[in-house]
């Protein structure tokens, strides 16, 4: 029998479990540990609330997850409960799949004022996550900035201009839902270094700015490259730049605005105590494809300014870290000493969450072949689950499991409001009472 730790819950935890049972058949036993007491991380927390299609593939998780010999460790924080070299000790592999929850800085002047939100922080707030459940963020003011061009910029973008109505059939959370209800921002300006040829946006959530009930998508026409250049697009990105070049076509008038301001490299944040506005510089596009600064500025107002530019993975103790790239130092997502990587806490943010799939079954694959074969791999007699709960109850650590993971969601469910599909717990004490 073998015995892995899996570090993290989300789609990369879930897929690298899947991969090791097919790897090693019934010769593994598993253990998923989260610090949180409910399982799903990015599904549950950075999905969007009104995506509900895609968090749907949490299904395929639950049938692991209810699997033999596949166990939920929740509650149980790395660092704090265990370390790391005593998980090594116990587990003949351990894969990191911690994702990047932590937003990448903002490096520039004022990024510190009052009503800049991270987009970790604000994405966290509407999705229920007990870390940012307290935000608060500034909804007074009639505009707001996001800065960037990818599909967490939408989102934002997308949630801060749904009226009440849009949001049946979301779990959105019930402090968010009545705060956006009550927002008096009006105009909401996505900021871009680069140009539309250069945006991480997909055709789908561009689209679904363009059916909004109370707001309208607005794209300045010289913004756009000659129509004939599209042609070099790959489709996908080909597709996004026809739903702006529409958006430049339509001047519908509606009591919301999303502007596109595109080649607008934020400089600088400036207000009295709190934001109040955003200094921009035009940009140009070099032959390289890079983004340079033309020396033109203006201001941009904003009550409150969301960055989405990024994210990193948090240090562990003991796990060597690429401070460069924001995520844990590793070869094909070995790190080395029976320890391993993968998804975003391997290669950074990037790619959908299918794209978590291939590095599971890469790393299950070098584990099997690291610990000399698949089902018939042999016994290292390294103590696994039973020596971790050991560890644990030495510590008075109360883990969570799967099936208490079901108490909590079923508790979720019976408290949703009308048209939703949960309430989610946004509090920690909150889940354990309702784990037991």
């Amino acid at each position: 029998m073998r015995h892995v730790a899996i570090v993290g819950s989300g789609p990369a935890g879930y897929y690298s479990a899947e991969a090791l049972q097919k790897q090693f058949g019934g010769a593994v036993r598993i253990d998923i540990i989260d610090r949180l007491p409910v399982p799903y991380g990015l599904i549950r927390f950075g999905v969007a609330p009104d995506h509900q299609s895609i968090k749907a593939v949490a299904k395929r998780y639950e049938k692991v997850a209810l699997s033999d010999g596949v166990r939920f460790v929740g509650n149980i924080t790395v660092g704090e409960h265990v370390r790391i070299d005593e998980l090594t000790g116990l587990y003949d592999a351990v894969i990191l799949a911690t994702g990047a929850p932590n937003d990448r800085p903002l490096d520039i002047p004022g990024a510190e004022l009052p009503g800049v939100i991270g987009s970790a922080a604000f994405v966290g707030w509407y999705n229920g996550h007990p870390e940012f459940a307290d935000l608060d963020p500034p909804l007074d003011g009639a505009s707001a900035a996001v800065i960037g061009n990818g599909n967490v910029a939408l989102d934002v973008a997308r949630i801060l201009s749904k009226t009440p109505a849009e949001f049946v059939g979301s779990d959105i959370v019930a402090h968010a839902f009545e705060a956006l209800g009550n927002s008096r921002i009006r105009d909401i300006t996505i900021l871009g270094r680069r140009g539309p040829h250069q945006i991480a946006m997909t055709p789908k959530e561009l689209g679904e700015l363009g059916h909004l009930e109370a707001a309208a998508p607005r794209v300045d026409a010289e913004d756009l490259p000659p129509v004939d250049a599209d042609a070099a697009l790959e489709p996908g990105l080909r597709k996004s730049v026809t739903h702006l070049r529409d958006f430049a076509a339509t001047a519908t008038e509606k009591h919301k605005t999303i502007h596109f301001d595109f080649f607008a490299m934020p400089v600088a944040i400036e207000g009295e105590g709190r934001v109040e506005r955003v200094i921009v510089e035009r940009s140009r596009i070099d032959p390289d494809g890079r983004a340079v600064a033309t020396g033109e500025t203006y201001a941009v107002p904003a009550a409150m300014v969301v960055t989405c530019i990024g994210y990193r993975t948090p240090p562990i103790e003991g796990v060597a870290y690429d401070e460069a790239l924001g995520h844990f130092a590793n070869t094909d997502g070995v790190i080395g000493g029976g320890l391993y990587c993968v998804g975003w806490a391997r290669r950074g943010p990037t790619g959908t969450i299918g794209t978590n799939r291939p590095d599971g079954y890469e790393v299950a694959e070098r584990i099997a072949a690291d610990l000399g074969g698949g089902e018939s791999g042999g016994d290292s007699g390294k103590a696994g689950r039973a020596g971790l709960d050991a560890l644990l109850a030495t510590r008075g650590a109360e883990i969570v499991t799967f099936r208490d993971w079901q108490k909590i969601e079923a508790a979720e469910v019976a408290q949703a409001r009308d048209g939703a599909p949960r309430e989610k717990f946004v509090a920690v004490a909150d889940m354990l009472d309702a784990a037991h």
